[in-house]
C-alpha cells in the first residue's frame, strides 16, 4: 500500500516531533517554514512565510493526503496573531485549491475560549469576543472548520518540556507568582502534543471519524502557585515565603485570559493515553533529565 504523506505547516518543534513518529509509520512528510535549513534531511522541505498570500499555491500540485497546520503569531502584537492565524489559514485553504486532502488539522489553543473566572470549559464553551489576539486564533478556527473540508481543530493547553524554560529559570531563583489571586492553568507535555496529533492523524489514515474540535490538555488544571511552589521544592529553590520582597515576586498581573480548568474528556474518548497526566509527572522527568 502506497504510504500516506503529510504537509506540516509551520515545521517547528511540535512538527518535528510528529514528523519523527509518522515516519516510523513509513508517511512521505513534508515541511514548511520559513528557514528550511533547520529541517533534517528526511522531511522534504518547502521554504515558504505561510502569512504571505500566494506563499502557499504549491500545495494544490504536492496534492497531499494530510495536512497539519501548527501555527504561530508572527509576532505577540494585536496584528502579529490576525496574521499568524488567521491570515495563514486563508492562505493554506487558498494553496490547496482544488485539492481534497484526507483531513486537515489545525493546532490552535485554549486561549480562545471566553471563561475568565475559573470556571470549566470543554469543546462546546463560549469562545471569547473581548480578547483581539483569541478572536485571531477563532477566526482561522472557523476558516478551517466552515470551509467544507474534512478538518479538526486541536486546542492545546501551555505547552512544556522544553529544557532551560524561562518557567524552571525563573522558579530556581524564587520567583515564585504570588499564592492570591488564585490563577488556574492548564497545559500539556510536548511529547504528548505531539502523541496525541499522531493518535488522530493514525485514525484518520484508518477512515475514523474525527470530531472537529478537542481539547489538548492533561489530567490536572492547576494553580500557578501550586505548580511553582511543586517545582521550587523539586528543585530545591531558595522559598521566601511571606517575607519575600516585591522586587523577587513576579511582576505580572492577574492571568485572566488563561484562568479556566478544561475538561479533556474528548482526548479521552478518542483512545489516546497521556503518557505525563499531570504537571508532577510531566515536570518530574523533564528535571530527571536535567
Amino acid at each position: 500500500m502506497k504510504p500516506s504523506s503529510i504537509l506540516i505547516i509551520g515545521c517547528g518543534d511540535l512538527g518535528l516531533r510528529t514528523a519523527k513518529h509518522l515516519q516510523t509509520d513509513h508517511w512521505r512528510v513534508h515541511g514548511v517554514r520559513r528557514n528550511t535549513d533547520k529541517l533534517p534531511k528526511e522531511i522534504t522541505a518547502h521554504r515558504a512565510d505561510y502569512t504571505r498570500p500566494g506563499s502557499l499555491d504549491f500545495i494544490a500540485d504536492l496534492a497531499p493526503d494530510f495536512v497539519l497546520a501548527t501555527l504561530n503569531p508572527f509576532d505577540r502584537s494585536e496584528a502579529g496573531y490576525r496574521a499568524g492565524f488567521d491570515r495563514a489559514m486563508a492562505n493554506i485553504l487558498a494553496g490547496l485549491g482544488q485539492h481534497r486532502p484526507r483531513h486537515i488539522i489545525m493546532s490552535s489553543s485554549t486561549r480562545v475560549f471566553a471563561e475568565q473566572d475559573g470556571g470549566w470549559v470543554d469543546e462546546s464553551s463560549p469562545l471569547t469576543e473581548s480578547d483581539p489576539w483569541g478572536r485571531a486564533i477563532v477566526d482561522a478556527e472557523r476558516r478551517l472548520l466552515d470551509a467544507g473540508l474534512p478538518g479538526s481543530v486541536v486546542r492545546f493547553g501551555g505547552i512544556y518540556g522544553i529544557p532551560g524554560g524561562r518557567l524552571l529559570a525563573r522558579v530556581r531563583r524564587g520567583e515564585l507568582c504570588p499564592p492570591e489571586p488564585i490563577s488556574y492553568t492548564n497545559r500539556i507535555h510536548r511529547e504528548d502534543c505531539a502523541g496525541f496529533l499522531v493518535h488522530l492523524l493514525r485514525q484518520a489514515e484508518a477512515d475514523a471519524t474525527l470530531l472537529p474540535v478537542y481539547l489538548g490538555v492533561d489530567d490536572l488544571p492547576a494553580p500557578r502557585y501550586e505548580v511553582e511552589s511543586w517545582l521550587a521544592r523539586e528543585l530545591a529553590a531558595p522559598l521566601q515565603g511571606e517575607e519575600r520582597s516585591a522586587a523577587r515576586q513576579e511582576a505580572t498581573q492577574h492571568n485572566r485570559v488563561g484562568h479556566k480548568r478544561c475538561r479533556n474528556d474528548a482526548l479521552h474518548m478518542s483512545g489516546y493515553s497521556l503518557v505525563y497526566p499531570d504537571y508532577r509527572s510531566g515536570y518530574g522527568a523533564l528535571l530527571k533529565a536535567l
